[in-house]
Formats: C-alpha cells, structure tokens, sequence
C-alpha cells in the first residue's frame, strides 16, 4: 500500500472533509521527504484543489490515486461509513498494522542469512526510508534500521547529530556509533550520571541510619553493580572498548583532578559489571580484569584468604617490564574504599593472629602482601599524577615499629581481662593501661598507610564494646595523616560502631573524651565532622545526661557560614530534645487519694 502524511482525507456519512496539516515551515519540512519518494503530500493536494474546476472530482481522484490500492476495499469502505468511523481511523489502525509488521520485518532482516548480505538489505532499506526520518509516524521504523546497522553511513550518522530531536529518539546502538568519534558529546552524556553516582555515595555516608550491622560497606558487590549509573553507563558502553576507555578517562581525570576515592570504586564497578555480562571484547582488553574479579571475590566475603592472596600477588609479580602503566590502573582499584576496607579488616585479623602464634610481622608474608597491596591503593593519586608507575617503597619502621606496637595493645587488652578474672589482693586489679607510647601518634600524624591500620584498629575496638581501649587511643586521634581521622568514611564507621556503647553516654568521663576533645574540636574547621555528631546524636541523645547534652546543643549550634545540612540536623535534634522536655506541673488542686474509707459491716450469712 501506498500512505501520504500532512493531509487526512475523511469521507463521513457520504459528506468530505478535508484536514491539512499547517502551513508552517516545519511541517513542510517534517513530510518533504514524501515528494523524495514520489508520495503525494499536502502541498500537492493543495496546488491540485487550486488549480481544478470541480474539487469534489479532484477530491475522488487523488483519494484513488493515493489510497490504499486494494480492488476489494473500495466496496468495504462505504460499509465503515454506515457504522459512522471514519476514513481516519481506518487508515491510522491500517498504518499501525503495517509498520509493526515493517518492524518485525527489519528485526528478522537483521537475524537472518550471511553477515554482508543483510547489511545490504539494511542500508538499502535507510537509504530509501531515511528522507521520511523526520516524520513521526515513520521514524520508529528508520531509527530500528538504523539500530540493526554496526556502521551507519557517516553522512546519515552526522544529520542524526545535527537535529537534538533526531538524537535524542536514536537508540544507544547508534548514539554509540556517534560517540566513539565525539568524545566532547560522550563527556556531556556521562557527566550528570558521574555526579549522580558521587551524590549517591556521600549521602550514604550521611545516612541517617547509624548501625553496625547496616552500613556503607554493607551491600555486596554485586548489589552494588545493580545501581542505576553502574546499569546506565555499561548500557552506553555496550561492547564499545572505545567508550570504556573514554569513561576510565574520565574517571582518573576526575580523581586527579578531586581526590574523590569514589570514582575508584565506580572504575572497579563498571568493569564487573561488563564482567557480569560476559562481555569478553572488553574484559579480555583490560589488564585489571583478573586482578580486580578476584578482589572483587575478597571484597565479597570482607577477607582475603591465603588462597586468593596468592593469586593477588601473582597478578602484581607478573607486572612485565615496559608494562608498569598498569600499575596505575591496579593503584585505583586498589584506592577504592571497599577494597581498602577489606585490606584494613584483614590486616587487623592476621595480627591477632600473629599474637596467638608468637610471631612477628615481617614473618607473615601474607601481612607483607597486605601492606603491599595497602600500599599501592594509597598512593595511587601520587601515581597517576606523577605518571611514574613503581610500586612505593614499604616503611620499615611500619613493619619492625607500628605493628609490633598494635600488637602490645591487643596484649595489653587479654592481659587486662585475665587480671579481672583472678583474685584480688588488698590492692585490687591493676588498672587499665592509659600510657600511649610517643612514637604511636607520630606514626599517624607521618606514615598513611599506619594511619589507615591504626583508625581500623580504633573501629575494631569499639565494635568489640571496648571502652577503655576506645578512650586510650582516642587523643592519639586529635593529628592524623591528611586529616583521616576526620574522614566521611572513618566517621561513618565510627559513629555506627558508637551505638554499640549508647550505655556508656550518660558517663561524664567517656562524653568529654569523645565530644569535647575529639569531635568538637574539629566541628568548627570541618563541617562534615558537625554533620556526624549530630548525627549520631539524633541517634543517642536520649543516653546522654541533661546537662550535658544542654551544653552539647550549645556548642553544636549552627553559624551563620554553616551549610543547609548542618542546619537542617540541628533543627531535627532541636525538635527531638524539645519533645524530651518534661511538661509544666499541674498547678490546679487534685483531690487527696490518702481519704479514710468507711468502714462497711460484713453482710450476715443467709
């Protein structure tokens, strides 16, 4: 059948009406393409009613010459008309018929016979139906043409770009065609989905839940690769290793550029999640994917066990001379949080190990590996901005120095528990050891990586309900290396892990350690570190004392230069306690309750 857009013919109840699409330019422009093809349009219609003398001939006439050209209709129509639908309907519903069948055809086109012979179908088929590309109707069948091309015509390719609405109802597969040669039109596409996975993230770590069991590392990998950007830029990927390497690009750009460790974590799971999908063009380009799939594996189970630390290590040993690039690309995978998190807790198990073997750090190779792979992941920005791919040198005072240090803590902890457990003198139980040595807050004022093992080894404690270790180390805390003492991360872990000592707030002795000399002396410098402790006093106000908590909210109180989400918490905090407040006392008279009652005689037995 033979179809015109731009004029609709409708014969009704044996009157003629006659419905022309506008005369405006874009109109003209949208049915153009129908003169191309040699399809009667409006314009035509028009010029024939202007030029005839009987305009209801001229009206049969064109209905004839461009209807649909099936003998056997002409005597059904009229029998639409006695059941009063019009001509429209039936043409728009025969229409919708055709090209759903026309879609189905160009999808079985694509499906079927040699490689080179349906792509010659296919182009044939968009070089006759692209003049129409512009036409609603007809579009969704040009653009499912285009869809099923691996290469369309650069020439198609650039008109498609050139119209924002042509580009927008493209399908990926072709927007991927246009991309691969725009990295600029690439980087506007990608960009809002970045910042939304980097928003995504922080508001994680402000969450207002606060717990131990449910917290930033709590999703698995694999949920984690279900998010909405993950899932939208593999889409946009698709098999493309041009655009992956664009989106790497962009993300060790950026991390230059921010220092934000979260676009480590998207650089490992975007690659998984081309992994989920077997797409072998990619993973089996990217020198990372074994390394990253098996610390993907660790992050999994939040350890790294003997077996996966060797393969770990064969991956970094089998870093090739003239290869050392990759050294920045494993240094990001290995920058990401998640992966940090799984080192650090794995680190702290294998000293208690190590105490329980009577063995020293530099005996394990397994620790060695640990700090090795610590190491690499914290000096990845140093790396990737310098360009120069070594491997940092291990501190050995970390190994001979730090750890041994860590350890005597952990000693100092099961020697205190078995001191309680045995009788008592005159004396008592000796009390808690307080003493800190000098060298342990230089260590992590001076050395990362001491830093990052020593704050994990803070969260241990606490998430063991051990206040006094927790109140031992807590001044060491006031200097740290960059700050990371005050990092979303660090303060997310610690103030979930704090809900497991809520019994310990009411004590004056604990709140002024952990308010007055940790966290508000930092409030007035770092705006996060205010978010975290109201936070986490929204959470456990009710277990502090009054009056401490009265001095609290008045130290807490925002300033003028505080953000909306300092003052938006203060204000929820401020609801909370004001609730909390006990009522006015009655002040009208109340009946005694203490009036003797009369004395009633026992009835008589009947």
């Amino acid at each position: 059948g033979r179809c015109f857009g731009g004029t609709t013919l409708a014969r009704h109840h044996g009157s003629c009406c006659i419905s022309a699409t506008g005369p405006g330019a874009g109109s003209r422009a949208m049915f153009a393409g129908l003169q191309e093809l040699g399809v009667a349009n409006g314009e035509d219609l028009k010029e024939t009613l202007t030029n005839c003398t009987e305009p209801l001939k001229a009206i049969e006439q064109f209905q004839t010459e461009n209807g649909i050209l099936l003998p056997s209709l002409q005597s059904a129509l009229p029998f639409l008309d006695l059941h009063g639908t019009p001509r429209l309907e039936f043409h728009q519903s025969v229409f919708d018929e055709l090209r759903e069948k026309l879609l189905e055809r160009v999808s079985a086109i694509a499906s079927e016979g040699k490689a080179e012979e349906r792509y010659k179908k296919l182009e044939d088929l968009l070089e006759k139906s692209f003049p129409l590309v512009k036409m609603p109707s007809i579009q969704p069948v040009v653009m499912c043409v285009m869809k099923h091309l691996p290469k369309v015509p650069e020439k198609k390719l650039k008109l498609v770009m050139a119209d924002k609405d042509l580009y927008k109802a493209c399908a990926v597969e072709v927007k991927r065609q246009i991309w691969q040669d725009n990295q600029a039109l690439f980087g506007d596409e990608v960009s809002p989905l970045l910042k939304q996975y980097i928003l995504e993230k922080e508001n994680a770590l402000f969450s207002s839940d606060l717990s131990v069991l449910h917290n930033f590392f709590s999703p698995t990998p694999k949920m984690r690769r279900q998010g909405e950007v993950v899932q939208k830029l593999t889409q946009m990927i698709g098999k493309n290793v041009k655009l992956y390497d664009m989106v790497l690009q962009f993300l060790r750009t950026l991390f230059l550029r921010t220092r934000n460790v979260h676009y480590c974590t998207l650089r490992a799971e975007l690659l998984m999640s081309l992994h989920d999908l077997d797409i072998s063009e990619i993973c089996t380009v990217d020198p990372c994917h074994k390394f990253t799939w098996c610390l993907d594996a660790c992050i999994r189970e939040k350890f790294v066990d003997n077996k996966r630390a060797r393969e770990l290590q064969g991956f970094l040993d089998g870093v090739k001379k003239g290869q050392e690039q990759v050294l920045g690309d494993l240094s990001m995978i290995l920058c990401d949080p998640f992966a940090i998190n799984t080192l650090a807790l794995s680190t702290i198990r294998h000293l208690q190990e190590l105490i329980g073997q009577d063995l020293l750090p530099r005996e394990s190779p397994d620790l060695l590996l640990l700090l090795r792979m610590l190491s690499l992941g914290q000096g990845a920005w140093d790396m990737i901005d310098s360009q120069i791919f070594k491997e940092p040198k291990m501190e050995v005072d970390l190994i001979t120095k730090f750890l041994p240090t860590l350890m005597s803590f952990v000693v100092d902890d099961y020697t205190f528990t078995v001191d309680q457990k045995l009788p008592s003198d005159d004396k008592g139980p000796p009390p808690y050891p307080s003493a800190i040595p000098e060298m342990f807050p230089k260590f992590l004022q001076e050395h990362r990586i001491a830093c990052e093992i020593g704050l994990y080894y803070v969260l241990h404690v606490t998430k063991q309900r051990n206040k006094n270790a927790l109140l031992r180390l807590l001044p060491s805390l006031a200097e740290t290396f960059n700050d990371l003492a005050f990092s979303d991360i660090f303060l997310h872990l610690l103030t979930g892990n704090l809900t497991l000592l809520a019994d310990e707030f009411a004590q004056e002795e604990f709140c002024t350690s952990l308010f007055d000399n940790f966290f508000l002396a930092a409030c007035s410098r770092k705006e996060n570190v205010h978010r975290h402790v109201l936070r986490l006093l929204l959470h456990l106000h009710h277990k502090v004392a009054p009056a401490k908590l009265e001095t609290l909210q008045k130290s807490l109180e925002p300033t003028k230069q505080s953000g909306e989400a300092v003052k938006e918490l203060y204000s929820q905090l401020s609801e909370k306690l004001e609730l909390r407040k006990p009522s006015p006392a009655q002040v009208a008279d109340t009946p005694s309750m203490d009036l003797p009652l009369p004395t009633v005689p026992t009835p008589a037995p009947l």
